[in-house]
């Protein structure tokens, strides 16, 4: 059993930063926006700074785009 794993796992709150991230309270992993699947944290790499929210994947991150930006698949 690694470190993130166990019974006290619990969900960070993370302050997404443009190619960083804060951790504000501490935790094992984070939810997908999109998915609703857990990310741990040292496997996190897609976020979006401007709707602080984390990605499981560069699909779920292109898929919540396209949600907020409809225009975009016209293009």
């Amino acid at each position: 059993m690694n470190r993130f794993e166990g019974p006290g796992a619990r969900e960070a709150r993370i302050r997404y930063l443009d190619g960083d991230f804060q951790i504000v309270a501490p935790g094992a992993f984070v939810r997908c926006a999109v998915t609703g699947e857990s990310i741990p944290i040292d496997e996190l790499k897609y976020w979006s700074v401007a709707r602080q929210e984390a990605y499981l994947n560069c699909a779920a991150s292109l898929e919540r785009e396209l949600e907020a930006h409809p225009e975009l698949r016209t293009r």
